[in-house]
């Protein structure tokens, strides 16, 4: 049976939890259109999330890998179009790097798009009855630090696979501890990536309609 990859951060930035590994621990072992999920935890360490997503790619040898992580103030599930080439951490990882104006990879190209249905996705969610929108930044932080490198493996594997990575909003008991923050219950995030999943492995041309921003 072919395999997807799922991965989730655990906690950081002083959270106790992390919805991301939160909701991957439910979708460990679904079967999802006629594919067998298998989900990893990655560390919230630079460098070694890359090395470790690289490991769990060789020990799996998924058809897709999803990276999911948390964005707190985000008020949908988003999946990432684009990743850069730059680490600027506005807060310390859980190692204690907190670097600034650095790449990702050294000499390796501006940005990589993600190669997943990304349109497709959004629109199964919406479909579903969960929020959902594109997003065009994954910030300058682990996640599109992971995001960046885990495109620039895929890529050096001749895209045998499919990659990206999806944003995924605060849980109810962060919002309490985070007050205006939105929050999403962990049983919509799941569904939500079940649905998004099931798009990524069904889609192979993507949907085709405005998900842009003016500004």
């Amino acid at each position: 049976m072919k395999k997807v990859l799922v991965t989730g951060f655990g906690p950081f930035g002083g959270e106790p939890v992390n919805p991301a590994l939160e909701a991957i621990k439910l979708l460990n072992g679904r079967e999802l259109a006629g594919a067998c999920i298998v989900t990893r935890e990655l560390p919230v360490v630079r460098q070694e999330c890359i090395d470790a997503i690289i490991r769990y790619i060789a020990e799996i040898d998924p058809v897709i890998v999803l990276a999911v992580g948390q964005a707190g103030g985000r008020l949908d599930i988003t999946p990432e179009r684009v990743a850069i080439n730059v680490d600027d951490f506005r807060i310390k990882d859980n190692a204690g790097n907190q670097v600034i104006d650095e790449p990702v990879v050294p000499g390796g190209p501006a940005a990589y798009f993600s190669t997943l249905p990304i349109k497709a996705m959004v629109q199964k969610m919406k479909d579903g009855g969960i929020p959902a929108t594109v997003s065009n930044t994954a910030g300058t932080f682990i996640c599109n630090h992971l995001f960046y490198g885990l495109m620039h493996h895929l890529a050096q594997e001749g895209n045998i696979r499919r990659g990206g990575f999806v944003h995924i909003p605060y849980l109810p008991e962060q919002a309490v501890r985070n007050p205006g923050q939105p929050s999403m219950s962990i049983e919509t995030i799941v569904k939500g990536l079940e649905l998004a999943i099931q798009a990524a492995l069904t889609t192979q041309t993507d949907a085709r309609y405005t998900a842009g921003q003016i500004c």
